[in-house]
């Protein structure tokens, strides 16, 4: 009755389709299937929302007709009503338990709203009517990969994919389990053949696009988001990426447009900002910058982000840099990030005084202001160091949180110190690490009697350059290893970052182990040797930050590692002492009070003395009292222990204490200075 129809609809011919339907519904207007095939014709011809209305008049007339409420269901789906589609598949397996179709739509509804239990609930369902179905494996494998198994995902996706390579949800399964795997290309690959079925999908050229970059080919990646470009009501975020995709590829000029296009149309976004700075800087461009930025602050002055992007584009302490300044503060004034700017201006071009001036305004308008009360504390210091302890004093009883009241007695420490209250120092920053015994690594252990050591072996040839670093909590080795990582020396810190090696030298009981046979020398080199390459070290060359030393390594290092030298950092072991308990430590080691700190310090430096008289072991032993806070002497001097030109930082920050600062605390930490005293004078500092 209707084949002429059908066949239009087969053949993709939308207007002879549509109106052969026409036709039909006016000739039997009470028959469901006509205006069933007039939803079909509808859909083919564009018109969504008619073709959902011809749906819905068919179901009024066979309202007991399962595949209609799954083409409705589909329809809705599409019209993104998630919720009326799913009461229309619910009725479709209601009037028919097998309709193996609703509940693949089911499954997928169910994945897009992160029920993996109900879409797994529903995939057993269809799988016991259709177990081989692809789009059964296509849900199976999608539950399989959000729940985070990406290997099995992966096996259950690429078979399905062998049984029905053209099946598109099958395919975009797969192409995202690519992605969790890391496959970039293939799930290019995956993607693309999507892409030939949704040539107009911008979402799937977008991924596409992402994928590329990610395979390091920016400018195809730009490439391929140029077509989504043309014409109107291009989203500004995809401008954005089109933008930073051309600054990632070197194409600097074809940058500005699409940056500039986006951030007119959001110049409240960061992102978009940052990037569009970096434009204007590569392309030389400071006009545009500043025509573009005058009019965003203009319509958009409360938006601080855009006032900081402008004063980027004038000399900095300048006369202009102050105009932008003063225009900022017009706008909104006493805006405290806009007289914190011309705070700097004036710090920059040495007019101390009326920074601090701003200081205080910038408190009186919000009191507690941490960047100006630092400032105010730190003049007072210069000029006023008691009145520097009241003022944090009274910072500290209005302070807020337990964070911030730590800070400011970190803060009165420093203050009572410069103002000659030693013992109260002392006592605060003993109370603050106390306080947090809890929270820290505990000291490491040392062993007691190193026994007989093997013989050193001969250095292998060639000999890899392998360093050992190391130095006491207080000995600023930390400043060697900024150094090191400077000069893009082969320097490892990871010891002391979130994901530190699995090796020997990372657990506390090796040194013990080592002494007492439980762990043998050979095995221990071994596994160090093992873990470089998953800390990127593949040529054997390496300067190891360690986090701990104990001479029973020396048991592994003498017959298994003869070509490590060690260099072993130091001060006075007091003023180590001293800036342990004033300015903690990278290791944050716990512990109770100053002189189980100093005992323990005392221990360790013994047996680095033990190394350095007995010549046990290749080492350099350094001494940063006089260097620490040099950048070229501190350059040349571990240049020199090494034998090689070590650049220099530009700079090693802020002086904590001058070397000796230890003997303004003789009193308050009498104590402890007692057990640190002997090992003192064994590493030739004076005893007083």
């Amino acid at each position: 009755m209707y084949e002429s129809l059908i066949d239009a609809l087969r053949r993709g011919a939308a207007a002879e389709a549509l109106s052969a339907a026409r036709d039909a519904v006016a000739a039997n207007p009470q028959d469901a299937i006509a205006h069933r095939l007039l939803g079909a014709a509808l859909q083919l011809s564009g018109d969504r929302p008619a073709a959902l209305a011809a749906v819905e008049t068919a179901l009024t007339l066979a309202p007991d007709e399962a595949n209609l409420h799954i083409e409705r269901a589909a329809l809705l789906l599409d019209a993104r009503k998630l919720d009326d589609a799913e009461a229309a598949l619910a009725r479709a397996v209601g009037l028919d338990p097998n309709q193996f179709p609703a509940y693949i739509m089911q499954g997928q509804l169910a994945l897009a709203r992160g029920d993996l239990d109900e879409a797994e609930r529903i995939v057993k369902t269809a799988g016991r009517i259709a177990p081989s179905h692809p789009q059964v494996a296509a849900i199976e494998g999608m539950v399989t990969l959000r729940r985070g198994d990406a290997d099995r995902a992966l096996a259950i996706l690429a078979q399905a994919s062998q049984a029905a390579p053209e099946d598109p949800s099958v395919r975009n399964a797969l192409g995202f389990a690519y992605i969790a795997k890391g496959h970039w290309a293939f799930a290019e690959q995956a993607f693309r053949k999507q892409l030939e079925a949704q040539p107009d999908s911008r979402a799937l050229r977008g991924l596409i696009a992402d994928l590329v970059r990610r395979q390091g080919r920016p400018a195809d990646a730009a490439d391929e988001l140029a077509s989504l470009l043309r014409g109107d009501n291009v989203p500004p975020g995809l401008q954005r990426v089109a933008g930073e995709l051309e600054l990632e590829a070197g194409r600097n000029d074809r940058a500005l447009a699409p940056l500039k296009a986006a951030f007119a149309a959001m110049p409240n976004d960061r992102r978009t900002l940052e990037a569009l700075v970096e434009a204007w800087r590569r392309n030389n461009a400071p006009e545009d910058a500043r025509t573009t930025l005058d009019a965003a602050v203009s319509a958009h002055p409360e938006q601080d982000n855009l006032w900081r992007a402008r004063l980027l584009f004038e000399t900095f302490a300048g006369p202009e840099s102050l105009a932008v300044v003063e225009r900022w503060l017009e706008a909104r004034p006493d805006h405290i990030p806009a007289l914190q700017a011309r705070a700097a201006i004036h710090d920059q071009a040495g007019e101390t005084e009326e920074a601090d001036a701003i200081a205080y305004q910038i408190v009186a308008l919000q009191p507690g202001e941490a960047q100006a009360e630092l400032r105010i504390v730190d003049r007072l210091l210069q000029s006023d160091p008691p009145a520097a302890v009241a003022r944090v004093r009274g910072l500290l009883e209005k302070a807020q949180g337990d964070d911030a009241k730590r800070l400011l007695r970190h803060l009165l420490g420093r203050c009572l110190d410069v103002a000659g209250e030693t013992a109260e120092a002392a006592a605060t920053w003993a109370a603050l690490h106390a306080e947090v015994v809890n929270q820290r690594l505990p000291l490491p252990p040392l062993t007691a009697a190193l026994g007989d050591l093997p013989p050193l072996a001969p250095l292998p040839d060639p000999a890899p350059g392998v360093l050992w670093l190391w130095g006491p909590p207080g000995s600023l080795v930390d400043r060697i290893a900024l150094n090191f990582d400077y000069a893009r020396g082969p320097i490892r810190v990871d010891r002391y970052g979130p994901q530190p090696p699995t090796d020997p030298l990372q657990r506390y009981g090796t040194p013990q182990e080592l002494l007492d046979g439980r762990l043998d020398g050979s095995f221990f080199a071994s596994q160090w040797r093992a873990a470089l390459p998953s800390r990127g070290i593949n040529d054997g060359q390496v300067f190891d930050w360690l986090l701990w030393w104990d001479n029973a390594l020396l048991h592994a290092l003498r017959p298994h590692l003869p070509e490590v030298v060690v260099m072993f950092a130091l001060r006075d072991p007091r003023d180590m002492l001293l800036e342990w308990l004033a300015f903690d430590a990278p290791q944050r080691f716990a512990f109770e009070s100053p002189e189980v700190a100093a005992r323990w310090l005392a221990a360790s430096l013994a047996q680095v003395a033990d190394v350095h008289d007995g010549d046990l072991f290749p080492h350099r032993l350094l001494k940063l009292d006089e260097i620490a806070y040099d950048p070229a002497a501190l350059a040349g001097a571990v240049g020199a222990a090494l034998d090689m030109t070590l650049q220099p930082l530009p700079s090693l920050g802020i002086r904590h204490f001058a070397p000796g600062h230890w003997r303004a605390y003789a009193q308050p930490l009498a104590g402890a200075f007692a057990a640190l005293t002997p090992v003192a004078v064994r590493l030739g500092y004076p005893e007083h």
